[in-house]
C-alpha cells in the first residue's frame, strides 16, 4: 500500500462583497464536504482561507467557493498561493476546519447593500408556531439590513447599530451554530431581544406598541392621516 501523502496547504484569498452573506460558513460546509482542515475569517481586505488537504480536495473547494457562494456575495476575485506548514504563521496542518475570529487591518472589501426579505425569514414571519411570527426585523445571513447598519469592517455585531441589542439565549444558540442560516447574521434579533415596532403621535408620544402599530397606521391613513414610517435609511411617507 502506498503511503498516504502529506496534506498541502493553501492560502485562499477572497475578495468583493464577501462579509455579511454568509461566506463563512458557507465555507465551512464546503470544507466538511470536502475533508479540509484550517481556518476561514474576515479582514480588511475580504475573506481569507487557510485550507490543508489533498490537492484535488483543495482544488475541489476552489471550484465550490466560486460556484457555491452565498446568494447576496459578489466575487471580485479569488487568489489561491501555496501556504508553507513549516512557516511560522502556519505551525502544523491543524486537526480540524473552523471558523476564526475577524482581524483587523487596513479596509479595502465592501459591505452589500440591504436586501429584500428572503422566502425562509417570509416563512417564519408568517407561521404562527414561529418564535418570530409577525416580527416586523426578521432576517438571516440572506436577506435583512447591511450597508444600512454597518459602522466599520471587518462586518462583526459589535461594528453595526445592532451592538446595543444583546442577543436572547435562542438567537445567541442560531448565532453560534455554523450549520444555522443566522450564523454570524449580525442584524438577527427576535421579539424577546431585538428591536420593536411603536406607533407615536405627532408629539412623538408613543400610541400603540408592536401588537397594535401595524392596524394603527393602517387605520389612520384609511381616515386621510399622514404616516411617516421610519426605514433603515431614512423615513417614507405615506398617505
Amino acid at each position: 500500500m502506498a503511503p498516504m501523502s502529506a496534506p498541502e496547504g493553501r492560502r485562499i484569498r477572497v475578495r468583493g462583497m464577501v462579509q455579511g452573506v454568509g461566506f463563512r460558513p458557507t465555507v465551512w460546509r464546503l470544507a466538511q464536504r470536502h475533508g479540509i482542515t484550517g481556518e476561514v475569517r474576515n479582514d480588511g481586505d475580504g475573506v481569507l482561507i487557510e485550507a490543508w488537504g489533498a490537492a484535488d480536495a483543495i482544488e475541489a473547494l476552489v471550484r465550490a467557493v466560486r460556484s457555491e457562494a452565498p446568494p447576496l456575495a459578489r466575487i471580485e476575485s479569488l487568489d489561491v498561493s501555496a501556504l508553507d506548514l513549516a512557516a511560522p504563521d502556519a505551525g502544523t496542518a491543524p486537526a480540524e476546519f473552523r471558523i476564526g475570529s475577524s482581524r483587523q487591518g487596513e479596509v479595502h472589501t465592501a459591505i452589500v447593500p440591504d436586501a429584500a426579505t428572503c422566502t425562509d425569514c417570509l416563512a417564519d414571519i408568517r407561521d404562527p408556531g414561529d418564535r418570530r411570527h409577525g416580527y416586523a426585523f426578521t432576517n438571516c445571513t440572506h436577506c435583512g439590513p447591511r450597508l444600512s447598519i454597518v459602522q466599520g469592517v471587518p462586518y462583526d455585531r459589535a461594528r453595526t447599530t445592532m451592538a446595543g441589542f444583546v442577543m436572547c439565549t435562542a438567537c445567541r444558540r442560531e448565532y453560534e451554530n455554523p450549520a444555522d442560516r443566522r450564523f454570524h447574521a449580525q442584524p438577527t434579533a427576535c421579539p424577546a431581544c431585538g428591536p420593536r415596532l411603536r406607533l407615536e403621535d405627532a408629539a412623538g408620544t408613543e400610541v400603540k406598541g408592536p401588537d397594535g402599530a401595524i392596524a394603527a397606521a393602517r387605520a389612520a391613513l384609511l381616515a386621510g392621516g399622514i404616516v411617516a414610517i421610519k426605514g433603515l435609511g431614512g423615513f417614507h411617507l405615506v398617505c
